[in-house]
């Protein structure tokens, strides 16, 4: 098993507690780009798959998290 799939295993595991850097290397793992936008908000995009995530400490929102999961859940089915 990867680290990345083992920090994947982690954050579906725990969604309430994910800080915004673990979700950032999760989705540059799997190929998105990222683009910061003004203010706090980042944008990460692959092909037409599109991602908005807020910065916000000490953790992200569990619904942006479940969102980022679906999304790559998406691309793994293709």
């Amino acid at each position: 098993m990867s680290q990345l799939d083992k920090l994947r295993q982690r954050i579906e595991q725990n969604p309430k507690s994910v800080r915004f850097e673990d979700l950032d290397h999760l989705l540059q793992g799997y190929g998105f780009a990222r683009r910061p936008g003004k203010g706090s908000h980042h944008f990460y995009w692959q092909g037409e798959y599109r991602v908005v995530v807020p910065h916000r400490r000490p953790h992200v929102l569990p619904i942006y998290v479940k969102l980022v999961l679906e999304v790559i859940d998406q691309i793994m089915r293709g």
